[in-house]
């Protein structure tokens, strides 16, 4: 049996009960979405977007699929979608790509959902925090939902943690569509902290309106094999969206970065890092295209991608990309691979400094142009403490924070 036809014959087997535990909003696409997966399947490494990343084979073994409600804490903000205090018809499954055969299955899969609403002109002062726990005593597949939306002149910070706490397979597909309506802040952060036995393929599709500030942070510190996508488009005027990423590869690891940055109006500005460190056969990918469409006159757009393996065996693959049909922008695109400075070494090791503590010091030098970014204090400092715990061999399993309480 194909990996296909094993989530086809899932599908057929849940369908009564996945929709019994839903929502009508979910209902109304989820036999759309399961006819689109079923005639184009799992996309081939001959596809562009997925040509670093074998998604047949992560989903080929037997997965169970979870039907558990999700979990929140108490947040004034935080909602199951059946319990949505406006109608989300107009936003559930239309940000997202339909076409794309992850987003297929899972809009096909899901059976809850989770929506984040902040109203006009609210500006949330502490973090909105969702921890995904994975736990189970057998092989179990996750499909989790995602609806942010900030009304007009809305602001916001949001925290998205992925954490494994058994020693169990786990296959886990998220989609987050995120709508900000004009002269809205959003500050997102998404941090893995898995194990080796974890797949993750998360997809986060944004659309901003105008005048709005977009921050999205992909952090991956632990894991066994991740596929990000993250797609933006801007649609308003002066707005300025920034992505940042930083992901640690170690042991057989594989971290595939894919972003698209859609500018389709004048007076944009978008800002794009993402860093890695790769080590052992660790294996990492970044993607990231630029599209400037032809009435998006003034776009300002940079893009880089830096990227350090530390061994002989590690591999990283990177493709920036700027489509432009405009005349009237400024953009520039760049990236690096390279291995540890050897200079910088050996003027570390003549000051008394051992070679292994001078490794992990030029690595975390490397890695904080990224943590330095993050605006959330509290944050950022624990961010500090993870990277060079996980860079000291002491991070390989999730650890309680006061984040996460």
């Amino acid at each position: 049996m194909n990996s296909e036809q094993q989530y086809i014959e899932l599908y057929q087997e849940a369908a009564d009960t996945i929709k019994a535990r839903s929502c009508p909003v979910m209902n109304a696409v989820r036999d759309e979405a399961f006819a689109a997966f079923s005639q184009v399947g799992f996309p081939s490494k001959k596809v562009e977007r997925y040509r670093y990343t074998d998604v047949d084979a992560a989903f080929a073994p037997n997965y169970g699929i979870s039907l558990s409600p999700l979990t929140v804490k108490p947040s004034p903000y935080i909602y199951h979608l059946k319990d949505a205090p406006i109608d989300v018809a107009p936003y559930y499954h239309h940000v997202a790509d339909a076409a794309d055969p992850l987003t297929a299955l899972n809009t096909a899969l899901v059976h809850d959902a989770l929506l984040i609403y902040v109203p006009k002109n609210t500006q949330v002062e502490d973090p909105i925090v969702v921890d995904n726990w994975l736990r189970g005593s057998a092989a179990t597949m996750m499909n989790r939902r995602v609806l942010v939306i900030l009304e007009m002149g809305a602001e916001a910070t949001l925290i998205i943690n992925d954490h494994a706490a058994d020693k169990q397979r786990f296959l886990t597909t998220q989609v987050m569509e995120i709508v900000c309506h004009d002269n809205s802040r959003l500050d997102l952060y998404e941090i893995e902290e898995t194990t080796p036995l974890c797949s993750r393929f998360s997809n986060v599709y944004l659309r901003a309106g105008r005048d709005c500030s977009i921050k999205h942070n992909s952090i991956t510190l632990f894991n066994g094999q991740t596929r990000n996508l993250c797609d933006v488009y801007l649609t308003g005027e002066n707005t300025e969206v920034t992505l940042n990423g930083c992901a640690i590869g170690s042991g057989k690891q594989r971290i595939d970065n894919n972003t698209l940055i859609d500018h389709q109006v004048p007076n944009c500005q978008s800002n794009e890092l993402y860093k890695y460190v790769v080590d052992d056969q660790a294996v990492g990918a970044f993607a990231g295209r630029i599209l400037v469409e032809k009435d998006a006159q003034k776009t300002t757009s940079q893009e880089t991608n830096a990227n350090l393996c530390a061994s002989s065996d590690a591999r990283m693959y990177t493709q920036p990309m700027l489509e432009i049909y405009a005349d009237d922008v400024k953009c520039a695109h760049g990236s690096t691979v390279g291995v540890m400075d050897e200079a910088a070494l050996f003027y570390m090791r003549q000051r008394g400094i051992p070679e292994s503590e001078a490794r992990t010091l030029l690595k975390n030098a490397f890695m904080g142009q990224v943590i330095d970014q993050i605006k959330y204090e509290p944050l950022r400092q624990r961010l500090y403490v993870k990277v060079e715990k996980r860079f000291r061999g002491e991070l390989d399993k999730c650890e309680d924070c006061r984040l996460c309480k």
